[in-house]
């Protein structure tokens, strides 16, 4: 069975890439000129240069191919040039899934993001906070977010979270017109081969490099990036096409989140919670400075701090009794994210 895999050389994809890769299958990897190739070195994926904007190169690529799994996005929460986040996120999906249906791929899996689940509301528009914090992955549907829970077009903030709606409209509507396509809805992964490294990623890296001096009142649901990779294939293997499948496992506030680290690494966990607006004004400072008079993505984004005004406490319910998702132990991919990060020189280093 032969494989494309884009966004290879990234976190999911990467991880994607070798769990394919480690079964036996025949995988490829659509790679940009001059991209990391870390994430799948001392593997024999093959390589195919290309870009998403360079549909011949797609083409070429994908010939051949049974299967895709359409990984490849820019993940960040700012650019210097905002267009250039729809161009890769929603022109390139475009672009790919037609390669794809030309080629005639049995098949596609199309990576999107929790982002664009939608959050119950309570009357009144608000939730109790300690509801959200206790509840559990497979309880109370009435608070957690799943597949099938309508979306606020007001909780699109940023050009992240809009390219990713739009990316997975394009999917869906693909499907629809005769090429199966199963979605997948990754929470916030965390462990080995986050290369660059990805807003979720810097979590634990932050953490460990002692940058982190306080926390907001906020939560996610936080994922081992193992068994997102086993979530792909188990969609491609028992997705239904077009259905949307969340990929992920515990709901947990950061400050949970930063309780873990501390045992892990033996640093001591921030005491101090800050309030948002206090966290929002150094975001916009930040961003004049690093983004507008250094042209460089600033350390607070503006977006990330907007996007975390609200938990992402949802449930994978669906995962993992259609698809059989595993749900291994967060505790052990924070873990296995220090030990990538320290191993690979991060801690060193100033990126």
């Amino acid at each position: 069975m032969t494989s494309l895999v884009t966004g290879a050389t990234g976190f999911v994809g990467g991880n994607v890439a070798r769990a394919l890769w480690k079964r036996g299958d025949d995988v490829r990897a659509l790679v940009r000129p001059g991209a990391n190739q870390v994430a799948i070195q001392d593997t024999s994926i093959q390589r195919y240069p290309g870009d998403l904007l360079d549909v011949d190169s797609l083409r070429r690529a994908i010939a051949g191919c049974r299967f895709l799994y359409h990984c490849a996005a820019t993940y960040s929460f700012w650019a210097r040039r905002p267009a250039d986040i729809y161009r890769s996120n929603v022109e390139g999906t475009r672009n790919i899934l037609t390669a794809a249906q030309e080629a005639g791929v049995e098949r596609v899996v199309f990576t999107s993001s929790v982002s664009t689940i939608g959050l119950p509301q309570e009357p009144g528009g608000s939730i109790d906070s300690t509801r959200l914090a206790n509840a559990a992955v497979l309880g109370d549907p009435g608070i957690l977010g799943d597949e099938n829970t309508p979306l606020d077009p007001s909780h699109l903030v940023g050009h992240y979270k809009r390219s990713k709606y739009q990316s997975e409209q394009l999917a869906l509507q693909a499907n629809g017109n005769g090429l199966p396509v199963v979605v997948v809805n990754p929470c916030a992964p965390v462990g080995k081969w986050d290369v660059k490294p990805t807003p979720t990623g810097r979590i634990p890296l932050d953490f460990a490099r002692g940058r982190i001096p306080g926390y907001l009142n906020t939560g996610l649901n936080l994922v081992d990036v193992a068994d997102v990779a086993d979530g792909h294939i188990l969609a491609m293997e028992r997705g239904e096409p077009g259905h949307r499948y969340i990929l992920g496992s515990r709901n947990l506030t950061l400050q949970q989140i930063f309780a873990m680290l501390a045992d892990i690494t033996g640093r001591r966990a921030p005491r101090w919670r800050f309030p948002y607006w206090l966290v929002m004004g150094a975001a916009y400072l930040d961003q004049a400075v690093e983004g507008g008079i250094m042209h460089r993505q600033p350390t607070i984004p503006v977006e990330g701090i907007k996007v975390s005004q609200r938990p992402m406490y949802v449930t994978s319910h669906k995962a993992i009794t259609q698809l059989g998702m595993p749900q291994n132990s967060v505790e052990s991919a924070l873990a296995k994210a220090i030990r990538w990060f320290t191993d690979h020189g991060y801690l060193q280093d100033d990126r």
